[in-house]
């Protein structure tokens, strides 16, 4: 895991500010949809930003709109440029992501545990 230095974690955060409002007002691609930047990771140098999202809808479908952010990255990073002062924006990459899907999964598979539990303590064992 790379250090996570405060002026590094900072830009980060504004960056994830900024897409997040780039993305929901100013980008047309009707594939994208309604997306939700969860995170960013930015290397030391500030060459590259990691962008994690999720977004509503199909996950079958979400290859299509990392292909369609990732064409979209140019114009991205081009706003990101003009709304920050950075004397390097980054390179953004896109990845999907699961942990909230994951988390849900996990919720789901201990309620249902719980439940069975309880049903199970007010049986007679014959």
């Amino acid at each position: 895991m790379p250090k996570d230095y405060p002026r590094s974690r900072r830009i980060a955060e504004q960056i994830q500010r900024e897409l997040s409002e780039i993305i929901r007002l100013e980008l047309k691609d009707p594939r994208v949809g309604m997306v939700t930047i969860t995170d960013v990771e930015v290397t030391p140098d500030y060459e590259h930003a990691k962008i994690f999202f999720t977004r509503l809808g199909d996950a079958v479908d979400n290859p299509n709109v990392v292909r369609a952010l990732e064409r979209a990255a140019g114009f991205l990073r081009s706003e990101l440029a003009q709304r920050m002062r950075l004397r390097i924006v980054p390179q953004l990459h896109f990845e999907y992501d699961e942990s909230i899907e994951r988390g849900v999964r996990l919720s789901k598979l201990i309620d249902e545990a719980v439940g069975g539990s309880k049903r199970n303590v007010g049986s007679d064992p014959k």
